[in-house]
């Protein structure tokens, strides 16, 4: 019994709307996933939302090791059930936001694989790439539009893509079909690849900074640059401006235009200039 609602039924648990719970089912689309992550037998993963474990038995086939956490304790005799044949594998009931990931995985290297809902994506890429020990992969199952949100070009950038490529190098794998999940989505899904970065392909005094001036510029979308930074970073519009300028900007802009190294060399100036001060 290896069908999501077979299992579901059997065991009386009722995919909850709330926790954006759409459970994939179709063999090629768990195998696609598997096969985007290039992992290697002597691997670690991480997955996150593995709901009743169909994608957890393929990763465990192929590695050393798997940790899966799931957040709806309704789902471990499921879990129970669906796993019991695989000893490499542990599962942790808890909000992967909570999580000590650092003491999960330990200090050898690792892929993080995860099915997630939309609401949450944004805070768990934030989490997981901002880990002094990051892993080497990511690769994410989510709405289609939220995917191309993450690769998306100056003229169509927000925090979120903003965020992913500044820490890593991101692309859509493949596109999936609502028939590919139960119950079905009322939109299309996606698997992003993120390949993590040693470090950061942008000269910037440290993250922080960084994210703070992109934060402040997004905060105000609507407004164009020199208003939203002025806001976000507690400045004179006029001193925003010449920020702004200093680094080769056009106080009218606006956020979504600009792309990273635009960003980063905003970043230097501010901060050379909270600096002299």
């Amino acid at each position: 019994m290896t069908n999501p609602k077979a299992l579901l039924d059997h065991f009386g648990v009722i995919p909850k709307k709330s926790l954006g719970q759409n459970f994939l089912h179709d063999p090629q689309a768990l195998e696609k996933i598997a096969d985007a992550a290039e992992l290697m037998p002597e691997d670690t993963v991480l997955e996150i939302g593995p709901g009743t474990g169909a994608l957890t038995e393929v990763l465990a086939k192929r590695v050393q090791r798997v940790i899966a956490v799931e957040l709806d304790r309704r789902l471990e005799p499921i879990m129970r059930l669906t796993l019991a044949p695989y000893g490499n594998v542990e599962v942790v009931f808890d909000d992967i936001l909570n999580v000590n990931i650092p003491e999960l995985i330990g200090d050898q290297p690792y892929v993080v694989v995860a099915n997630v809902p939309y609401y949450i994506t944004s805070a768990i890429l934030r989490l997981l790439l901002e880990l002094p020990h990051a892993p080497r992969r990511i690769v994410l199952t989510v709405q289609l539009e939220v995917a191309e949100r993450i690769i998306a070009k100056p003229g169509a950038m927000s925090l979120l893509s903003v965020s992913a490529q500044f820490y890593a190098k991101p692309k859509i794998v493949t596109r999936f079909n609502k028939a590919v999940f139960y119950p079905r989505p009322d939109v299309d899904s996606a698997v992003a690849r993120l390949d993590v970065y040693d470090r950061p392909q942008v000269d910037v005094p440290n993250a922080d900074v960084f994210f703070r001036v992109v934060k402040a510029g997004f905060g105000q979308k609507r407004k164009q640059l020199k208003n939203a930074i002025a806001e976000g970073l507690h400045m004179e519009h006029d001193e925003a401006a010449i920020l702004l300028e200093a680094a080769g900007i056009d106080p009218k802009r606006r956020a979504e235009t600009l792309s990273l190294p635009e960003w980063a060399a905003i970043t230097r100036h501010y901060h050379a200039s909270v600096q002299s001060t």
